[in-house]
């Protein structure tokens, strides 16, 4: 009995992250932190993206 008690609490909690992690619990004030965010505010928190260099590896010769 304790068995199927921990299994139906794991499979509520379950159910609950995955509603929570798609954003479906938004009206109830309970979304993720990143949830309503999109790629202008991302873009303008970014220091210094120009500082970005990209190298290829010099012991990747094939």
């Amino acid at each position: 009995m304790k068995l199927r008690l921990v299994l139906m609490a794991l499979l509520i909690a379950n159910l609950g992250y995955w509603l929570w992690s798609r954003g479906d619990l938004a009206g109830f004030g309970l979304a993720p932190a990143g949830f309503n965010e999109r790629e202008p505010q991302r873009l303008a928190r970014q220091v210094h993206p120009e500082w970005l260099q990209i190298r290829k590896d010099a012991k990747s010769a094939p």
